[in-house]
């Protein structure tokens, strides 16, 4: 049977350490909990080097593991231990000087007479505007262990959704490095060596292979001049973006070339906080401000502005989304019916979840079109390059081509 090495905490907050046999670790987890401990990190195999532990505190990260922090402290204070002490626990369970820090400044400041949102506000670069304004929602609910809860399937998700897009873009990426690197090659290094002879045999060269020979001398002799141009592009475009105006322009740019996707993604991350932040307890104008701010195309929050205005004179916020014209029917009719059947952040939530599962399909279809588009483009450029010299070589011995 597999052994695992776990750290777990008592109900009186000391840390005990050891290992267990058990089938698998979720078996190891139900151990533990039925031994009257806390299971904070669990280990397949001994510790050490080789070991697969589930515990996120990594000792090469300075940034506090927010999905880790909020599980952990979840976890402990679901238990039933106060949130003092469940802080000290995390704090001395940290393998990094800097998680540690962080922990350790907030349990000062809780025990300096400040509420834990206080202490959380006091760390920006830790903890984003949503997940502070969801806490106090807790802590003035009195269900803060419930809002964690509620915090970490939120942050899990975001994960998921982000790692999913990260993973799907790794292959075009390397497409795109390989054969642009193999272009470059091909214009640098092979072409040269067949301009030296075309010059000095002295022939006449298709018209294809003398653009091809000239683009080569212009890269080789030019090269600095094309990477200064280029960075400076690359630098006035993203200061223009970074401007309220030139960011507007390139977001509504972006709708315009794949607003499909923008507009799913937008929705289900608006509905998904929304929902999420309603369910806690924060009130709806809040609520739509905090998600308002987690939306990152300004022409899509620019249209929660509208919702925010109209939720103020009553209207609801179906009626004041449908206005924007920014947001798809489908999501537009659940909402509606969740204002009707007084389940708003339900219905949001089924929102999130049905956008989330179309996002990932659309991702996949564009990225199903987009692998084989990049590989007919650089076969076209290569085929270029290769049947230009193939007809200048000809050409040189005049055979038919």
């Amino acid at each position: 049977m597999p052994v695992f090495s776990y750290r777990a905490s008592t109900f009186e907050g000391a840390i005990t350490e050891g290992v267990i046999e058990a089938a698998d670790e979720a078996a190891a987890l139900e151990k533990l909990k039925s031994a009257g401990v806390i299971p904070l990190r669990i280990s397949a195999g001994e510790t050490g080097t080789g070991s697969r532990s589930i515990s996120l505190f990594r000792r090469t990260s300075s940034k506090l593991d927010l999905l880790t922090f909020t599980t952990e402290l979840s976890a402990l204070l679901g238990a039933g231990l106060p949130l003092d002490r469940g802080l000290n626990i995390l704090a001395e369970i940290s393998e990094n000087s800097g998680t540690k820090a962080v922990i350790q400044s907030i349990l000062k400041s809780i025990r300096e007479g400040s509420s834990f949102s206080d202490a959380l506000q006091k760390h920006p670069g830790q903890f984003s505007g949503i997940y502070i304004n969801m806490v106090r929602a807790g802590e003035a609910g009195g269900v803060l262990d419930i809002v964690l809860d509620k915090l970490n399937e939120f942050l899990e998700t975001s994960k998921e959704i982000r790692e999913s897009v990260i993973s799907a873009m790794i292959y075009p990426a390397i497409l795109m490095f390989t054969g642009g690197a193999s272009i470059i090659i091909l214009l640098t290094f092979i072409l040269p060596k067949f301009s030296v002879i075309f010059d000095e045999l002295g022939s006449n060269l298709p018209f294809s292979a003398k653009i091809l020979l000239l683009f080569s001398d212009l890269i080789q002799s030019y090269w600095w001049v094309i990477v200064l141009a280029a960075a400076v592009v690359f630098i006035v475009f993203r200061t223009y973006i970074r401007t309220d105006e030139g960011g507007r322009f390139w977001d509504s740019a972006k709708l315009r070339m794949s607003g499909e996707i923008i507009r799913k993604l937008e929705t289900a991350r608006f509905s998904r906080t929304l929902g999420t932040l309603l369910k806690s307890g924060v009130p709806l104008l809040q609520a739509l401000s905090n998600a308002r701010d987690v939306m990152n195309n300004r022409i899509m929050a620019a249209s929660v502005d509208k919702v925010l205005k109209g939720a103020r004179e009553g209207k609801g916020i179906a009626v004041p989304l449908a206005e924007t014209g920014n947001f798809p029917r489908l999501a537009l009719s659940m909402i509606k019916v969740g204002e009707e059947t007084g389940q708003l952040d339900v219905m949001l939530l089924k929102v999130a979840q049905t956008y989330e599962k179309a996002l990932r399909t659309e991702i996949k279809r564009f990225l199903g079109l987009l692998e084989p588009a990049m590989i007919l483009i650089m076969a076209v450029v290569i085929g270029f390059i290769v049947i230009s010299m193939l007809a200048a070589v000809f050409s040189m011995t005049d055979l038919p081509f």
